[in-house]
């Protein structure tokens, strides 16, 4: 299985792709890479700036705490970036909850107490076995947090399915009947729309009006059949919302 399916709040399906095992190798060299130059530049500011003329036990203390960023990295940079590091921004992956939304706090916590188990005790074999072993391609942490790794862009965008954003907050319905379209009617007047778009072909739109007021027994309220058939949609998806 190297996808998943995740349902929006609007009830659409999308379909992404699970992050495989290089993506997680890469984001992991890519991420201890930005580390290391970290722990470079820290190096340098405390032994060759004025902080490295400190006591040995201030000194200690202080690299103590200035370090304390490189252990809660990962913590960190996936609860404000979003399931993210720089390394999996990179690669274009992320860390969402298996019911398609972000990630809690918790979920990211369990993630990160279990990279003791993952990686750091294991030397990283057992994240590697259970990646590649998994139907899900999770770690033993995303199996207890109930989190994936999934690329960023899905393989269906929301423009190839019937949603049909409206921005309005207090929308009006004009055509009440497309509630008694499918989804199948409504998925093909959006690419009609699509193929209008692209071609120019006007002809082909007015043919899609003429077909939906036969079947819904309406008249358009539009003076162009683009408009009307834009209308459809948001009155089909505003209707399904409402369900």
């Amino acid at each position: 299985m190297n996808t998943i399916s995740i349902t929006t709040s609007q009830n659409i399906e999308l379909e992404y792709d699970l992050g495989s095992l290089g993506d997680r190798i890469i984001a992991r060299i890519l991420d201890f890479i930005v580390l290391f130059a970290y722990g470079i530049i820290i190096f340098v500011i405390v032994e060759y700036g004025n902080l490295g003329r400190a006591e040995d036990g201030d000194r200690w203390l202080l690299i103590l705490l200035v370090a304390l960023p490189v252990v809660f990295y990962d913590l960190l940079s996936e609860i404000f970036l979003n399931g993210q590091s720089a390394g999996k921004k990179i690669m274009g992956i992320k860390v969402i909850s298996l019911d398609g939304n972000q990630a809690s706090f918790s979920q990211y916590l369990i993630r990160w107490l279990f990279r003791i188990v993952d990686f750091s005790l294991s030397g990283s074999v057992v994240a590697l076995i259970m990646v590649a072993v998994t139907e899900r391609k999770q770690r033993l942490g995303d199996l207890v947090a109930g989190t994936v790794l999934v690329k960023t862009k899905p393989r269906i965008q929301m423009s190839d399915t019937i949603f049909h954003a409206i921005h309005e907050d207090d929308y009006q319905v004009i055509y009440p009947e497309v509630i008694n379209l499918r989804d199948q009617d409504i998925q093909l007047i959006k690419e009609i729309l699509k193929s209008v778009t692209e071609s120019g072909n006007s002809i082909l739109a007015f043919q899609a009006q003429q077909k939906v007021e036969q079947v819904l027994n309406i008249h358009s309220q539009h003076t162009d059949s683009k408009s009307f058939l834009n209308t459809v949609l948001a009155d089909y998806n505003y209707l399904t919302s409402k369900l």
